[in-house]
Parts: C-alpha cells; structure tokens; sequence
C-alpha cells in the first residue's frame, strides 16, 4: 500500500504562504522547522495539510531566479490543484471575506459545486463541493 505524502508548492516568503492556508484555507500547519538546503544554507520545513486529510504540502521557498520565477505559476496557468470541501458555500463565503481571487462564478458540474480561485501565490485552484 502506498500514500502521496506530500507535494511541493514553491512560495515566495514563508511567512504569508502560512497565514494564506492556515488562516484563509483553513489548514493545519503540521510542521515548521529549521532546516538546511544541500549546500548547508538555513530554511525551514514547513507542511500544511487540510484538517484530517493525509497528503500536505511542503511550503518550499523559492531558491533562486528560476524558482522565483515559478512560483504562482507551477501548473503553466491551468488548475493545479483540487480542494474538495463538506460545506463548499462556507469555504467560499470565507475565501471571499479574506480577499481570495476567485476567477469564475460558482457553476455546478456532474462531480459537484465548483469555482476556480488563486492562492497566495497566484496558482490555480479548483474549490469543489456538493
């Protein structure tokens, strides 16, 4: 049996990629240490990870021009990245309170509710729900 872990999200700053998903998407922060880069330069580990779910993603701070560059663009502008919610009209609610840029209207598909909004970052999420 196997797990997807976890998934790398370049951002910027640690710091606001924390408060954009603890505080706005309301994940947890599961970790955040001090750390090393292969070279022995400082960083942190840093693993957020909706509430009951297995898989978190590593807040990875750009390193470097070319990651720089990359963040709030990893997916080459397409949705990237799914949020399946119990209460869609709440998260949306609360998304639109904090200033989230939502990028379509609410519309109803065959698997669900679902609007299109950027994080933090600029990349592309799908909220999704019944």
């Amino acid at each position: 049996m196997a797990h997807l872990e976890l998934v790398a999200l370049i951002v910027r700053e640690y710091d606001p990629a924390i408060r954009f998903f603890v505080d706005v998407l309301d994940f947890a922060l599961i970790e955040d240490v001090p750390s090393l880069t292969h070279d022995g330069r400082a960083k942190r580990w840093v693993v957020v990870r909706p509430h009951g779910a297995h898989t978190g993603i590593l807040l990875a701070r750009a390193d470097g021009d070319v990651q720089t560059h990359a963040a709030g663009n990893q997916v080459a502008e397409r949705v990237g990245f799914f949020l399946r919610v119990e209460a869609f009209d709440v998260t949306l609610a609360r998304l639109r309170a904090a200033g989230v840029e939502m990028l379509t209207d609410p519309r109803t598909e065959p698997y669900g509710r679902v609007v299109v909004f950027r994080d933090c970052e600029g990349n592309k999420w799908d909220l999704l729900g019944a």
